[in-house]
């Protein structure tokens, strides 16, 4: 539930357009509702400016479509995170502004969009390998309401590939920097900025790696500044 809509539901009450019993029965699963198997938080557009973010990793198909029905049916807009393409088919019959995003799989919902943003959001990534989690911070950033500019492969490799978009760099507001193996990426934007940087260390790579953890620890040891890192 969003403010307009309840801000309207009230004005709807004081004028008369509905009853007392009208008003209480679409207030009533305010602040959650309880679907037996979830409590989907109705409140939460009100606290925070969007619905509950659905995480459908771990859910069964079946659940994660109740959930969003349930979010749908007061919120003009939703994203789950790690949904199967089956979901997708299902969800898409009853909400043709559905979107699946099969790199990242998440799943968008869009009818009313968001505007406001305080800037621009940069999303670099280090790898082509690395593009199914910068991409759902794009899908994220994105519905939510902010500008996006992406620029992907630009690893440390090939260092001349990212400082030919330092013009790019330059008008973010704020960079996102997602990269896997060392994790060098985050450091080097940092020295090339006076924004904040956002370090997102990936599992991509193989030998001393450790799945992640050598790109995680590469990040928190970075001597750029501004760098602040996120699992």
């Amino acid at each position: 539930m969003n403010l307009d809509r309840l801000k309207q539901a009230l004005q709807d009450y004081k004028e008369g357009k509905i009853s007392e019993s009208e008003l209480l029965a679409w207030l009533k699963d305010l602040p959650f509702e309880n679907l037996g198997f979830a409590k989907v938080d109705h409140h939460r557009t009100l606290r925070q400016g969007f619905p509950e973010v659905v995480y459908g990793r771990g859910k069964t198909d079946s659940q994660i479509v109740a959930i969003a029905r349930s979010l749908l049916s007061r919120n003009p807009n939703l994203l789950i995170t790690s949904a199967a393409p089956e979901v997708y088919e299902v969800l898409r019959k009853d909400f043709p502004e559905c979107a699946y995003h099969p790199e990242c799989r998440a799943l968008t919902v869009c009818r009313k969009p968001k505007e406001g943003g305080r800037g621009t959001i940069g999303i670099f990534s280090a790898g082509t390998a690395d593009f199914p989690v910068a991409q759902e911070a794009e899908v994220t950033a994105r519905i939510l309401g902010n500008r996006v500019m992406t620029c992907h492969d630009v690893g440390v490799a090939g260092l001349h590939r990212l400082l030919d978009q330092r013009g790019a760099l330059q008008e973010c507001s704020v960079v996102i920097v997602v990269a896997g193996m060392e994790g060098a990426l985050p450091s080097v934007v940092g020295g090339l900025v006076g924004i904040p940087v956002i370090a997102v260390p990936t599992s991509v790579g193989y030998g001393a790696s450790f799945g992640g953890l050598a790109a995680l620890l590469g990040m928190l040891n970075s001597c750029a500044s501004d760098v602040t890192v996120v699992n």
